[in-house]
């Protein structure tokens, strides 16, 4: 599926030198392809938690500001009716999401539990992080991801991050509301493995189970068609059985030319 860009939804030229929306989608697509360094952070528990912590598997990150009464609670809300959706693809396990607080004084343990609770998030894989304004410049900077401070609080694009299990950025989605699609099907590249091997039995279940779940927008959600599983196999044993017939054939045409130059 193409990743169609949406426009961010929080960038004006209100200060010097910040980027209008051209400019802060062109800065987050350069983001593409960069390897995100191990970043320490402190999740809402307390406890340390670094980005190395969640290689291994996809990772989906968004970043908010808690005192955001507008478009960071939106976005956490799409993201979890998207990420509900992906568990829902995949197994729980096949990746994580991490949503981290920018505003480094504010955004404490404390504070992104609290808003994780108001947000009603409950979803497994899924942490809340702080850490300090270096490392929290740092993140945002090789993520792609534009903030600046206004007389509004923070001005910032609306946007997730999608890294692959080796910690390198896969993927952008843009938007306070995004259809489940745009994060879900990153993720079955990275979760099944689009250019996966085939030729081992675990590649081959990865492949069909790439291309047999589809998302039902009548249903709004994803689902496993089996009908394309049970298309696959009736082709491949009809083909077996046309080859089998031409074998045999061939067989026996050869055996009864045999025969007629005995006699």
């Amino acid at each position: 599926m193409a990743m169609v860009a949406m426009l961010p939804a929080a960038l004006s030229a209100a200060a010097p030198l910040v980027p209008d929306e051209k400019g802060a989608l062109a800065i987050s697509q350069a983001a593409l392809g960069r390897q995100i360094d191990d970043h320490r952070f402190v999740d809402s528990s307390g406890n340390t938690a670094r980005l190395s912590d969640f290689r291994g598997k996809p990772l989906v990150i968004n970043l908010i500001y808690t005192a955001c009464i507008r478009s960071c609670p939106v976005i956490v809300q799409t993201l979890a009716d998207a990420v509900t959706d992906a568990q829902g693809a995949f197994d729980e396990d096949s990746f994580n999401v991490i949503t981290v607080g920018f505003e480094a004084g504010s955004d404490t343990p404390d504070r992104m539990a609290s808003f994780a609770k108001t947000q009603g998030i409950d979803l497994p894989n899924w942490r809340f992080l702080s850490s300090d304004g270096r490392t929290i410049e740092k993140f945002a900077e090789q993520l792609g991801f534009v903030y600046y401070a206004s007389t509004q609080g923070f001005q910032h694009l609306s946007q997730v991050s999608v890294l692959d299990s080796q910690g390198r950025l896969y993927s952008q989605i843009y938007g306070e509301n995004f259809a489940s699609p745009f994060l879900v099907e990153p993720l079955k590249d990275l979760v099944f493995g689009r250019n996966a091997d085939a030729t081992s039995i675990t590649g081959l279940i990865n492949r069909l189970r790439l291309f047999c779940t589809l998302y039902d927008p009548a249903a709004q959600r994803y689902r496993f068609d089996y009908s394309v599983f049970i298309g696959f196999f009736i082709g491949l044993a009809a083909l077996t059985t046309v080859g089998s017939i031409l074998v045999r054939n061939l067989w026996r045409r050869r055996h009864d030319l045999q025969l007629s130059i005995r006699h």
